[in-house]
């Protein structure tokens, strides 16, 4: 026994030896750890220097050249078009402004030549919130086909929408008829038939069960102490199962529904951290051929106050009864980022939804964790994810010069496009790790 004690307080001294190198070693400023790993800058461009990089990419390729839309996160700009044919050297051909100051179109999306842009007001009641939708056969001149309506006396418009087979938009919205019991419950799934991109048409809608006004049920009990909303944010469709919608949605959790009758979606599941005052349940990323599903909570306080907010990877094999296998590895200087300023921790994913253009992805997770960069994790073993790469540059105009990178879509050519939700532009990224990016 006095044995197994001896090596177990040697094991217990050394543990302290470790936590106390670390300490040390992140006393001195975070200049000291290196800003990137496994990637290099290929190109960028600072948006003609309207930055403000939201959660919408897109790219299409044309005659041998290729083009991003990029959603600009609030205005001046709505959105922005680049040929990225040469990464090297990414030209602005075109940028829409926003009607108003008090509308961001943080999110579009593409398939085909048909383009929808997301519309937000800053309150409700505001006009011009909602889709406006887009020929952009060709991207240096899009042409407006439709605007649908959807501000009202208690919407804002739309969030965040996906699209990607051609036919059918999902919607994070708010509607002329959506009377919500809280405020911030105003954002719901709407799904829009877009087959005739000159007159989108309502499809099916779900919202949570107990937030409408109306509902027999109760209004769900709030996440404290950050309590923000139970509304959609992200709902995605996997190319394997198109009768299948995975959600995001904020405080309610990680939500699957059965979308086979797009009139009447049904919930199937859903899981929730609201038991351990964890929500902002923003982005899922369905891996069916895995039977995996990536979930990613989005931090929105500065400096970690709201920490932890993480990138779960679960089992979905069984639909009806998915499960937690692990998070992604925080960074060794996680404590460090979180105090240079400005947001720290999950927030966007690459989504594999456009394979005509960009590359899908089932062992590697690419993300975007504002202060903590562009990180790259290999799910070869979901149980023990393994961070690969990372990149951190430091944006001059930014809090505290932090990086805050907010999206990515990873081309089919391995290069990867992020972008930054303040000053730092578009950057164009090769990956030089060993571990194969697929």
């Amino acid at each position: 026994m006095r044995i197994l004690i001896s090596h177990r307080l040697s094991f217990i001294g050394l543990i302290f030896l470790l936590i106390n190198m670390h300490s040390t070693a992140f006393a001195s400023p975070i200049a000291h750890i290196p800003d990137r790993l496994n990637l290099e800058v290929v190109g960028h461009s600072d948006l003609e220097g309207a930055g403000k990089g939201g959660e919408g990419l897109a790219l299409k390729e044309k005659d041998g050249k290729r083009y991003l839309f990029l959603a600009h996160e609030s205005g001046p700009k709505c959105f922005s078009v680049l040929d990225v044919t040469k990464p090297s050297n990414p030209v602005v051909i075109k940028q829409e402004t926003v009607e108003d100051n008090f509308i961001r179109c943080n999110s579009l999306a593409l398939s085909g030549n048909v383009l929808i842009v997301a519309r937000q007001s800053e309150l409700v009641g505001q006009p011009f919130g909602g889709i406006k939708i887009y020929d952009v056969s060709n991207p240096a001149t899009p042409v407006l086909l439709s605007y649908m309506d959807l501000t009202g006396p208690h919407s804002r418009g739309t969030h965040y929408l996906t699209f990607s087979d051609g036919r059918y938009a999902y919607l994070s919205t708010g509607s002329k008829d959506f009377d919500p019991k809280n405020p911030k419950d105003d954002q719901f799934l709407m799904i829009v038939d877009v087959l005739d991109p000159k007159n989108p048409i309502e499809a099916g809608r779900w919202w949570f069960p107990g937030t409408r006004v109306g509902d027999p049920q109760p209004s769900p009990a709030r996440v404290k102490p950050f309590d923000s909303g139970f509304r959609l944010h992200t709902a995605l469709v996997p190319a394997t199962r198109p009768d299948r919608l995975y959600t995001g949605w904020i405080d309610g959790g990680l939500l699957e529904l059965n979308i086979s009758d797009k009139s009447r979606p049904k919930l199937i599941t859903q899981i929730s951290w609201q038991s351990a005052n964890q929500g902002f349940m923003h982005t899922v990323l369905p891996i069916l051929e895995r039977g995996l599903l990536i979930a990613s909570q989005e931090s929105t306080k500065d400096n970690c106050e709201d920490w932890p907010m993480r990138i779960t990877v679960m089992d979905v094999s069984n639909e009806l009864n998915p499960y937690a296998l692990s998070y992604l590895p925080p960074p060794v200087n996680k404590e460090a980022l979180c105090k240079i300023g400005g947001r720290y921790g999950a927030h966007n994913i690459n989504q594999n939804n456009m394979p005509e253009v960009s590359r899908v992805l089932l062992n590697t997770v690419v993300t975007a964790q504002f202060a903590g960069g562009l990180r790259i994790f290999s799910i070869k073993d979901p149980t023990a994810p393994k961070e690969i790469a990372y990149f951190t540059q430091k944006v001059v105009g930014n809090k505290g010069g932090s990086i805050q990178i907010n999206d990515l879509i990873v081309g089919k050519d391995g290069l990867i496009y992020a972008n930054d939700r303040f000053t730092g532009g578009l950057f164009i990224l090769k990956y030089t790790g060993k571990i194969p990016l697929d």
